[in-house]
């Protein structure tokens, strides 16, 4: 009924979803993706250059060791200006356990394992189905 009326009034009939978008074409989609990839590397720039972010070591300070001894707490050997200090670190606070005299010795490098004198899979492999059968 109100079809007939806009036909007599002389208004032209629009047709059904011509108003809406197209869908995106995969070129846009790569697009968009990444402009955000974009926008969170330049924000984590931004952060990393504000005065006050956590991201900088403090300046005369740093961990030397760390050990667990629990769920929630830390031993910490921390060097301040020289000085190594030993912390005990709990959820409730941090607490001056030790002035350490001397510094902790360096820790020794990680060494690789020598790839080269490793037995052969194959023949291990070999060995151990020979034993289960």
């Amino acid at each position: 009924m109100i079809a007939s009326l806009l036909i007599a009034a002389g208004v032209p009939a629009t047709k059904v979803g011509q108003h809406a978008a197209a869908a995106p074409s995969m070129f846009g989609a790569v697009l968009a993706l990444l402009a955000v990839l974009a926008l969170i590397v330049g924000l984590g720039w931004v952060l990393k250059r504000m005065p006050g972010s956590g991201f900088r070591p403090a300046e005369g300070m740093r961990v030397v060791a760390s050990l667990n001894v629990g769920a929630k707490e830390r031993v910490v050997v921390v060097e301040v200006n020289g000085e190594q200090l030993l912390l005990g670190v709990t959820a409730g606070g941090i607490n001056t356990l030790h002035r350490l005299p001397e510094p902790l010795p360096a820790p020794t490098p990680a060494r690789l394992p020598d790839f080269k004198h490793l037995p052969n899979f194959a023949q291990l492999l070999q060995q151990r189905l020979r034993k289960e059968t």
